[in-house]
Parts: structure tokens; C-alpha cells; sequence
């Protein structure tokens, strides 16, 4: 029997996926499968974490005469055994294993209030209440203040008036 290593067009429209399969060389494209080899997928951002699949599989297969499809053979040649790209799909696999970092974008406005925000904004009104206290004593010390520096404001006035015009005299002489 002759044997075809070569993919298997899975997916859905426009989301293609492929498996890597051995068959015979007379199955139809997405038929049944002898073997299922690994799996090659376009819709990874990492281009070297696209192709996975089992490489002492692939070793046997191509021991007893399996031939692969072009593009098997390029994925065999770069990611199999002693492939050229081993260690870059090593990395992008760990990469991509790696837990993703989320920003977290805060409360949404609609939550309830934490507890701590909730006794901190009870303090803010006590604390606005007392100088609102304070404000009403202000006006009567004000008041106080306001009559008792009228008087010393006459007398600042009066003093300054003095001198100019004693001023005023030396300037007429």
C-alpha cells in the first residue's frame, strides 16, 4: 500500500484547520486517516507554534516509504526530528503557555461600594458639619473684630493725615 503523509482540511469557513495524517495514497482529502500525525494551525499569531505533531510518528511513517505532501515536507524539514526551527517553536510554544497578563481596568460604575469607601464617605459629612460650625461663630467674632478695628482705623488714618500734612507745609515753604 502506498502511503501519503499530508493534511486534513478541518474547520469552518474561513477558519481553516488542519490535522497531519498518514493515508493512503487513494483516500480522498479529508478522509479517513490511517494515522493522525499532529495538528498544523493558521490561526496562530506565532507563526513557529503552528505546527505540532508527533516526530518519532513521522520518523516511522517515513522509515517505510510514507511519502509527505510540499507542504508536509516543509513542516517535517523545519519542525521534525533535527528540524531547522526546533528551538524557535520550542519558544513561541512556552510563549504561548505563558499566563497572559490583564489589565484591570477598574470598578465598573454600577458596583456597589466597598465597605471602606463607604465609612469614609460617612466621615466626610461629619467632618464638612464642623466647619460649618465653626462658620456660624466666625460671623459674631467677625463682628466683634470689624468694631473694634474701625476705631484703630480712624486712628491710622488720623495719624497718616498728620504727617502729610505737616508735609504739605514744608513743601509750600
Amino acid at each position: 500500500m502506498a502511503v501519503r503523509i499530508r493534511m486534513k482540511k478541518m474547520g469552518r469557513t474561513h477558519r481553516p484547520f488542519y490535522r497531519m495524517c498518514a493515508f493512503d495514497r487513494h483516500a480522498p482529502r479529508d478522509g479517513r486517516p490511517i494515522e493522525e500525525l499532529g495538528t498544523y494551525d493558521t490561526s496562530i499569531k506565532e507563526t513557529d507554534a503552528r505546527a505540532v505533531f508527533d516526530k518519532e510518528r513521522v520518523d516511522y511513517w517515513l522509515s517505510v516509504g510514507a511519502q509527505p505532501s510540499e507542504k508536509c515536507a516543509i513542516l517535517i524539514k523545519k519542525y521534525g526530528t533535527d528540524g531547522t526551527h526546533v528551538k524557535q517553536q520550542e519558544e513561541a510554544l512556552e510563549r504561548l503557555a505563558a499566563p497572559q497578563a490583564i489589565v484591570d481596568p477598574g470598578a465598573p460604575a454600577s458596583m456597589p461600594k466597598k465597605a471602606e469607601e463607604a465609612k469614609a464617605e460617612e466621615a466626610k459629612p461629619e467632618e464638612a458639619a464642623a466647619p460649618a460650625a465653626k462658620t456660624e461663630e466666625a460671623p459674631v467674632a467677625e463682628e466683634a473684630a470689624a468694631s473694634e478695628a474701625k476705631p484703630a482705623a480712624e486712628e491710622a488714618v488720623a495719624t497718616e493725615e498728620a504727617p502729610k500734612s505737616e508735609e504739605a507745609t514744608k513743601s509750600e515753604e
